[in-house]
């Protein structure tokens, strides 16, 4: 289609949003629905009685967390500021050819944004956050001119700057932080206060659209700050600032960062729910329900969770607590390098990858313990025995090297060799790559996934749960942890001929608290018993033999029907069924 339409001199891309308005059904990601800065200009005219439906939902509080957090670092400040510079000689320029025509433009634009109108609906710069009680707001009179605008943003850069100059870990309310702004830029005479920086997101899309700005990719950074002060501005509550010397991800390298980080997951859910009639969330590994009720702050009017409909066990759960020496295997921090641990460890994988056939899939807690476990399998020798079992394939940071290795995997595994890929819970394979048929017989999660609880970040997140929905810190990180671990084990099952064998090698995985938070599909297949619930790798051996000669046997559509499969007959009484249901549930005026 985007060769057609470039033939035809169209853009892909508006004839998309275009098209939107005479759809029937429109699939796209979650942030054109939740991130404010793009709903407000693609999703906007979606009628009220849409069908809304969340598919592969899990982490869609994660995703509302992320469209609502910005964060800028010393570099992007030093942009932004060459950005405003840039700004203010285009104004110059425009007041040199026609100051009375750049005077009204921005006038009519600001007359439009205080009425409700959407002034860079044509564009693609949207505000951050637009609640109903903003737009009744008049505009502050000392932004209402393009250069009066342009200073008043300086100073905001220039009190980030200051503020970035950290040694140590700091956080504060966004309350406190708007009063140190205020203070630093001049208090009660022409100080920065709240209603300005409310506003700030919109005006910049008004100044690009009445200066025209043709690149508007060059400007992100001022863009960033500009969303930084608009919802920093409009929102108290469900956002903490953190001031961090270093970047978590290179610890070693002093790179100063600010974040205005959202900690409440129903501030982006809220404008979709009070839109849409109708709104569905649903996923594989959407549990416990209960969680994501609180977090996103809900009341479903119908909440269920579906068995699965399937002719044979085509799935078979086991939870390893022990290697064959009866050590305990778990990847806590006090355990996890332990000589025992690591090496039964991978006699498991040596052991598994030897019975199983085809393709098969490791996933770890992180890239670091990855890479330290392989480390550590090579000095053993071990990693050579796995390797004669099967070609190994290791998921890396990088995409490309990622999508080459899995290219290979699949060659390997439909040419009979089998092989073996290893990935990262949390990763790209992970959420995104199905391991179905002949591709993943077995999945193995080798620990519980919990996420990195040395982060400032997710430590005022835990605290605001805690204060707010009454969710302790533990049971967070293990719901958290246990979905993740959920979305590993799915990847090898993925329709209903399909089987594979899961293994879930953490003695922790034994315990309620962590059983219980399972998805109801997987419970439903773990049998009942010291076997499957408290095995050691020599019984889980058991276990995968005897399970995969079972699944060899040749699976019959006779079998399937009326179970798995349905035919003209099974919907003609399933839909008879429904209208006697509903007959007999009806009132007596109601039938007639």
């Amino acid at each position: 289609m985007c060769i057609r339409d470039r033939d035809k001199g169209l853009c892909p891309y508006f004839l998309a949003r275009h098209m939107m308005a005479r759809a029937n059904i429109v699939v796209y990601n979650y942030q054109y629905l939740l991130d404010p800065k793009i709903a407000n200009l693609i999703s906007k005219e979606l009628v009220d009685d849409s069908v809304v439906v969340f598919d592969e939902a899990h982490n869609i509080d994660n995703v509302c967390i992320e469209v609502m957090t910005v964060a800028v670092n010393q570099d992007t400040l030093n942009k932004a500021s060459s950005n405003l510079s840039k700004l203010a000689t285009e104004v110059d320029k425009a007041k040199a050819n026609d100051e009375q025509r750049l005077r009204d433009e921005f006038q009519t634009l600001l007359r439009g944004l205080s009425s409700g109108g959407n002034p860079t609906d044509a564009g693609v710069f949207a505000n951050p956050v637009l609640p109903p009680d903003l737009l009744s707001e008049a505009i502050p009179g000392n932004i209402k001119k393009a250069q009066n605008f342009i200073s008043v943003m300086r100073r905001v850069v220039h009190h980030l700057k200051d503020r970035m100059q950290v040694v140590s870990h700091q956080q504060e309310t966004p309350l406190d932080f708007r009063h140190k702004l205020y203070k630093e830029t001049g208090g009660a005479v022409g100080g920065v206060d709240a209603r300005t920086l409310k506003f700030c997101s919109s005006l910049l899309g008004t100044l690009f659209r009445t200066l025209e700005v043709a690149n508007i990719d060059e400007f992100t950074p001022i863009q960033l700050v500009a969303d930084l002060a608009t919802l920093v501005g409009t929102y108290t509550d469900g956002f903490v600032v953190i001031m961090e010397p270093i970047d978590e991800r290179y610890p070693n390298v002093r790179n100063p960062v600010l974040q205005l980080c959202c900690n409440d997951a129903a501030l982006a859910m809220k404008p979709v729910l009070e839109k849409f009639r109708s709104v569905i969330i649903t996923s594989g590994t959407l549990s416990p329900l209960t969680f994501y009720e609180k977090i996103l702050g809900i009341r479903p009017v119908v909440s269920k969770s579906l068995p699965m409909s399937l002719s044979r066990n085509c799935i078979h759960p086991v939870i390893i607590t022990r290697g064959s020496d009866q050590v305990a295997i778990s990847t806590k921090y006090e355990v996890r390098s332990d000589a025992a641990v690591v090496n039964n460890y991978a006699h498991l994988v040596i052991e598994l990858s030897s019975v199983v056939p085809d393709g098969m899939v490791c996933f770890f807690t992180s890239y670091r313990y990855m890479e330290e476990i392989i480390a550590e399998w090579h000095k053993a020798k071990l990693l050579e025995k796995i390797c004669a079992n099967k070609i190994l394939f290791i998921e890396t940071a990088d995409m490309l090297e990622t999508s080459l290795a899995l290219q290979n995997y699949r060659r390997a595994c439909d040419s009979g060799r089998g092989a073996i890929f290893f990935s990262v819970a949390r990763g790209k394979v992970a959420e995104g790559i199905d391991f179905d048929r002949h591709y993943g017989r077995c999945v193995v999660m080798l620990g519980v996934p919990y996420q990195y609880t040395e982060s400032n970040v997710l430590k005022a997140r835990l605290a605001y749960m805690r204060e707010t929905h009454n969710i302790s810190e533990g049971d967070f990180l293990t719901f958290d942890a246990i979905r993740q671990a959920s979305q590993c084990l799915g990847r090898v099952v993925r329709s209903k001929a399909d089987y594979g064998i899961m293994v879930l090698a953490d003695q922790r995985y034994s315990r309620s608290d962590k059983r219980d938070k399972l998805p109801k599909w997987v419970q439903d297949a773990m049998e009942q018993s010291d076997l499957s619930l408290n095995a050691s790798s020599d019984e889980a051996l058991v276990i995968t033999k005897k399970f995969l000669r079972d699944m060899a046997q040749p699976l019959k559509k006779e079998d399937q029907l009326g179970v798995s499969l349905w035919g003209p007959d099974h919907l003609l009484a399933h839909q008879g069924k429904r209208q006697k249901t509903t007959v007999e549930g009806a009132q007596p005026e109601e039938i007639m």
